[in-house]
Order: C-alpha cells, then structure tokens, then sequence
C-alpha cells in the first residue's frame, strides 16, 4: 500500500473522519483530503505526529513495501475505500486538471485514430499485390503492411499510455464521490458551458465525416473499376472515420472533465458505483476481444479484413453492459 492507502486505513480504523483526524494533527480538513487522495504528502512531523497517534512505525507509514498492519487490524486494506466520503477538490487542483485535459485531448485523439488508420497500409498493399504487375511480390508486401501496421499501433498505444500515465493521479474523479471548493463549481459550468457549442459542432462534424465516407465506396459500386480502386476507396472510408474519432475523442476529453468535476451523466454518484462493479465484467470481455483478434488475425493473416471485430466488439459491449446491469439490479 502507498502512504495514502494507509493514512485512510488507520484513520478509519480508529473510527474518526477527516474532519476529526485533522483536529488531531492541527492541519485543515483539505490537507486530510490531499493526503489520502495521493496530491499531495504530509510533512515529515506530520507523518511523525501520525505514527504516534497510530501506535504504528514510520517506516511502515513511509514504505510501500511494507504492508503488514498493525497488530489491532481486523479488516482487510482494501475495505478503507468506503464511499461515504469526499474527496476534496479546491480550485488549484480543478483548474489543473482542466489545464491537463485541455492539452492532452489532441494526443488522446491522435492515439486512438491512429490505431484506426494502422490497417491502411496493409490493405492499400493487398490490393496492390493483386495486380499483375505486383502480384510477384504480394508475400514482401503483405510482410510490409503488416511490419507498418504494427508500427502505427505501436506508436499510438504508446501516445495513449504516456496520456494515461499523466493522468492517472485523477482517476478518483472517475471512481469517488467528490467534493469542490466554494466557488469551483461555478467556474467549471460556466467552462462547459462556453464549451458547449463546440461540443456538439464537433461531434456533429464527426458523424457527418464518418457517413461521408462510406459515399465513395457506395457510388463505386455502380461502375466497372478495378479491384484496387475499391481497395483505396476502402481505406478513404477508414480515413474519414479515423478524422471523425479524432474528433469526438478530442473534445469528449474536454467535454467529459467537466462532468467529472460536476459530477454529471455518466460521473454521477450513482454511476461510478455502478461503473465500479462492471470494472470486472469490461476487463474480461476486452482482453478477450483482444485474444481473438490477434488468433484470428495471426492465424488466417487477413488483417485487412479481421479488423472488423472492433466496430463489431464495440457494439456487442453495449449488449453486454447492459446484462450485467440489468443482473446486478436484480441482484440488489
């Protein structure tokens, strides 16, 4: 455990909330709630202090290998997140987090459109390859695409893990209830609000590219072109929907720090309880969707064709989701 996993811990453990373990330390309730948020660390006579009134060491306060509990510990370390409690959030910790989402929403966008438009390659080779000219060739170009399109997923996985990473210590806005600063929570509505109108510009100029770009490939049909024509048209489609996710990604991470810090639509108290629950069911079923892609892909080496499991994943998780709730409320 990190040293704020064991602050909550041991204060919880002596029955005390945040605002009575503060008065212990002399420190506000904020600090309290910075500390066991992971924002900030407490200063060293604090941690001191801490381990006196906890009858525990500081090495054990202070050590992330250290995870033997006190003698008087009767449950289990992963009780301490109750959700009875919010976070605090103040208003240099928002205007952060806005800052961070408003300057790592192109990455987030570039890296997911780039595991869009991987397949490109390999399929403007493969129809190449079924050329007269270059079908000779077609084991060096099929091994070419797919050397391409392991790069691209590669560098786009890579720009959304360093995203991932810079924005992991906010994840609790995602999982815990929350509670801001007088005066923050005005100044996000009105943030989302100005925000607003290019929201939805944007996710309506996202669902007009990606139906524009079926057009070609629709209008090819009706005449006699070559084989590779409908292969590069195939990947103009690819493109423009590549563009239009860009898009919605781009300005959903705006749009969705908003609502994390209000506490809106799908980051209401209610939904990230729910959303803890389904956390198992949605691990499982994506590396499971991964597995077969890959066994498929690697088996049958059609990647330009077994790419389709994504869009289609994508829908059937909605069918999924929606079970699992469905059994979960009838569980409770």
């Amino acid at each position: 455990m990190i040293l704020a996993d064991k602050i909550i811990f041991l204060r919880k453990q002596q029955g005390w909330n945040q605002e009575q373990f503060a008065e212990q330390l002399n420190v506000s309730r904020q600090a309290v709630s910075k500390w066991e948020s992971g924002l900030s660390i407490p200063d060293l006579d604090k941690i001191i202090k801490m381990s006196q009134i906890f009858g525990v060491s500081t090495d054990y306060l202070l050590k992330d290998d250290i995870t033997e509990l006190p003698k008087n510990a009767t449950v289990d370390a992963a009780a301490s997140f109750d959700d009875d409690e919010n976070i605090f959030v103040s208003l240099e910790d928002a205007n952060t987090y806005m800052s961070l989402c408003e300057k790592l929403s192109t990455f987030f966008g570039l890296g997911v459109a780039l595991c869009i438009v991987c397949p490109i390659p390999l399929i403007l080779l493969g129809g190449l390859s079924e050329t007269a000219k270059y079908a000779p060739y077609e084991d060096i170009l099929a091994g070419i695409g797919v050397a391409i399109l392991l790069l691209i997923v590669a560098l786009g996985v890579c720009v959304l893990v360093v995203c991932g990473m810079q924005t992991g210590k906010w994840e609790f806005l995602e999982k815990q209830a929350i509670a801001l600063e007088y005066g923050v929570k005005g100044i996000v509505e009105k943030k989302k609000a100005a925000f607003e109108k290019t929201f939805i510009r944007s996710i309506a100029a996202g669902v007009v590219l990606c139906i524009v770009g079926v057009v070609p490939l629709l209008a090819a049909a009706g005449f006699d072109f070559s084989d590779f024509v409908y292969t590069a048209l195939l990947a103009v489609l690819l493109l423009f929907v590549a563009v239009g996710v860009f898009l919605f990604v781009k300005n959903g991470v705006i749009h969705s720090c908003y609502e994390k810090l209000l506490q809106q639509g799908e980051y209401s108290d209610s939904e990230k309880r729910a959303k803890r629950r389904l956390d198992t069911v949605s691990t499982v079923y994506w590396c499971s969707i991964v597995a077969v892609y890959l066994l498929i892909s690697f088996t049958s080496f059609e990647w330009h064709r077994t790419w389709i499991i994504w869009p289609v994943a994508g829908v059937f998780y909605a069918v999924v989701e929606a079970v699992a709730k469905a059994f979960m409320s009838k569980k409770q």
